[in-house]
């Protein structure tokens, strides 16, 4: 594992090492492991330092121009625990080109994916006893590039810093694999096409946080977001994309600009077309769906993500009012793409599409 890494490893001292949390009370980026990578870039020197090393806070300038002007991308992926205890990750490359991606409209440097597979991989196999084994419990990895140089103006930074985190996690929502209610806001706004609601950025989470606590507040697991210019065409949820099975189609927004072109989302397409699926890219607008709902021409509804993969809906909320979606019950499509997509994740199925990377 270690043979021509070409980053240096700094193993934690057993006696700092933390105390691994109960596997079945892990929540949702609770708790961290023992290890993180860490890399830097300036413009003298490029990307350089590349390490392993123990957890740590950073020391940063008050005037780091992150906490003034919001250069700050990141991903989320995961790692899994397999039969035998093999450790797979599900389609990290893909992450690390759409992160790739984000820095290119955020002015920030890009990053060497191959460098940095290779030290992800090191770094999940230093520390895969921190990898949980229960029921639909992972280890979630947030790769995150901060703009660090302390200055004031706005312009693209010149020096950043590049990070790996871990957490073992639990199911993401606290329903489990049941359907969740939703929050349909026509209030606010997330992104506009020329933004930069297609990148993974920081600020858009910022900007969802105020739709989110009302939602919440209203009893809401999510915001479900519409366009910003007309109010009336569904883009996304907050932490996923959305798929509506109308008749015998699966109807997704399309990649127009505004919204995250998610891994999962493009998985699922994948996979339901091989099932012989009719899926449509499409705009579609609240109304139509409320009105299938109504017709009963609505089947099922899902989210898809890193965090809860598939995510049946159960309810949408539309001002003020509350609209049932297939009578509550999780649809037959969604708990096919859950139950596939978990199993090429820990290995016990195969995998044609070659979305799984083995560590170790």
């Amino acid at each position: 594992m270690w043979k021509d890494l070409d980053i240096s490893v700094v193993r934690c001292d057993s006696e700092k090492r933390k105390d691994k949390p109960d596997q079945k009370n892990l929540g949702f980026g609770k708790f961290f492991t023992d290890h993180m990578f860490l890399m830097k870039w300036d413009r003298e020197n490029g990307w350089h330092n590349a390490e392993i090393c123990p957890y740590q806070n950073f020391s940063m300038d008050p005037a780091a121009m992150v906490y003034h002007y919001g250069q700050a991308i990141f991903e989320g992926l995961k790692a899994y625990k397999g039969e035998n205890d093999q450790i797979y990750m599900f389609r990290p490359e893909d992450n690390l080109e759409r992160m790739n991606s984000s820095a290119l409209r955020m002015c920030m440097p890009r990053i060497p994916v191959d460098k940095v597979l290779k030290g992800i991989k090191a770094l999940v196999y230093l520390d895969r006893d921190w990898i949980p084994s229960g029921d639909g419990a992972t280890l979630y990895l947030r790769p995150t590039m901060v703009a660090v140089e302390p200055a004031l103006g706005v312009r693209p930074s010149s020096q950043y810093y590049f990070f790996v985190i871990m957490s073992p996690v639990g199911a993401y929502y606290a329903e489990g694999f049941n359907p969740t209610k939703i929050w349909v806001t026509d209030k606010y706004v997330r992104a506009v096409k020329g933004g930069v609601g297609h990148v993974k950025t920081a600020g858009n989470y910022a900007a969802s946080i105020m739709a989110a606590e009302e939602a919440h507040r209203a009893g809401y697991t999510q915001v479900l977001w519409l366009d910003a210019c007309e109010r009336k065409y569904i883009e996304e949820v907050g932490t996923s994309n959305i798929f509506f099975k109308i008749g015998e189609d699966l109807i997704t927004p399309p990649l127009n600009g505004s919204i995250l072109g998610g891994i999962t989302r493009d998985s699922v397409i994948q996979l339901a077309r091989s099932w012989g699926v009719n899926v449509i890219e499409k705009q579609i607008t609240i109304d139509e769906v409320l009105a299938a709902i109504e017709d009963g021409s609505l089947k099922e509804a899902f989210g898809s993500g890193t965090a809860a993969v598939i995510a049946p809906i159960g309810e949408l909320c539309y001002q003020e009012k509350k609209h049932v979606v297939a009578d509550g019950k999780t649809g037959e499509l969604s708990q096919r793409l859950f139950d596939e997509l978990q199993a090429i994740q820990n290995g016990r199925q195969d995998d044609p599409f070659k979305w799984i990377v083995r560590v170790g």
